[in-house]
């Protein structure tokens, strides 16, 4: 089991540039599958959107603006399809040691949605017995968490992500939404069906959000292939899903979240070719902290949503940039196997 929890230091570009936000991860070689957690120094307002056409979750529900509970404790996203869903219990039960959870008399019950992705047939052992190992990785995940930077790509709930052409990963963006004062993050778990990158090349569909060069410095593509829209010729069973978590400093209502949510969804679209489809699990949660008033909640929440799907986009590339191939029989490929690091000359 690999600790992949974020270290130290602060302004990274990634989820955790969010005060009050970590990120741990917890994965295992030999299943090619693992957990990402991401917990919240408080309770924080939150919502979902669901595009996919066979999501795995666990309490989402509780989500939905008229819902009682407001605020949430954490998140989960893990590999294994539907026993990965017992990796949020595994972070319940770190939370409820430290004492956190929605009080309910003497009681306390942490708040923990979840979204899981199918990496059953990745090559991976998961000849694992009575007992899946989800819970145990949720809880070496929330031990790990922290607020520095995001370790990315093959790790956590990436670790056995793949996509039509190229092996899957985990990524993580950020930048400021302009004209809010407010800052927005991403943090998304590739495991698609279609094809991040446009035809074969290493060009990617996100190219025209880079910055800088996080993800190779190629920027878009100076042409679209005739073929660059083509449906996958090998279409892998149950690498359909992309799972992300979009946040912001901001001060939102559980309705708000749900739109910056919606709104955030556009960023899958715009790096993913196709998504969406009807197996897809793609699920976006929206979280806001509530330090930073919007002096215009209307305007400035289509800023935020604006600036959400970019951030997106460019966590879904940065995340197949960083992958790593696993070391099995058959594996995919790696973007960086094919193109290097990065465009020759790039900084």
């Amino acid at each position: 089991m690999a600790d992949g929890g974020a270290t130290g230091g602060t302004a990274t570009g990634s989820l955790t540039d969010i005060a009050g936000v970590r990120v741990g991860h917890a994965d295992d070689a030999r299943l090619a599958s693992g957990v990402t957690a991401i917990l919240f120094d408080a309770p924080v307002t939150a919502a979902v959107d669901v595009r996919g056409g066979g999501p795995g979750t666990r309490e989402t529900d509780l989500l939905d603006p008229e819902r009682t509970v407001q605020g949430i404790d954490a998140l989960v996203l893990s590999g294994g399809s539907a026993f990965g869903l017992d990796a949020a219990s595994g972070v319940t039960a770190w939370l409820a040691e430290a004492g956190r959870g929605f009080a309910v008399g003497a009681a306390r019950v942490p708040i923990v949605p979840a979204a899981i992705l199918f990496d059953l047939l990745n090559g991976g052992d998961k000849a694992w017995g009575r007992f899946a190992p989800y819970r145990d990785l949720g809880y070496a995940a929330a031990g790990r968490a922290t607020a520095g930077p995001v370790a990315l790509g093959s790790v956590g709930a990436g670790l056995g992500a793949r996509t039509a052409t190229l092996k899957g990963g985990l990524g993580s963006a950020g930048a400021a939404a302009a004209g809010t004062g407010a800052r927005v993050a991403a943090l998304a778990v590739v495991n698609a069906l279609g094809r991040v990158t446009v035809g074969d090349g290493p060009h990617f569909w996100a190219g025209p959000f880079e910055v800088g060069d996080e993800f190779g410095g190629y920027g878009p593509a100076p042409r679209i292939p005739p073929d660059a829209f083509a449906w996958p010729e090998r279409p892998l069973p149950g690498a359909n899903t992309t799972l992300a978590v979009v946040a912001t400093d901001a001060r939102l209502t559980k309705a708000e979240a749900r739109r910056l949510a919606v709104m955030a969804q556009d960023g899958l679209a715009r790096a993913i070719v196709p998504a969406h489809t009807p197996l897809d699990g793609d699920v976006v949660f929206a979280v806001g902290t509530g330090a930073v008033p919007l002096a215009d909640p209307l305007d400035g929440l289509a800023r935020l949503g604006d600036e959400a799907a970019r951030v997106l986009a460019r966590a879904v590339a940065i995340g197949v940039h960083r992958a790593a191939a696993l070391p099995l029989p058959g594996a995919q490929a790696a973007w960086r196997d094919r193109f290097g690091p990065a465009r020759p000359g790039a900084s």
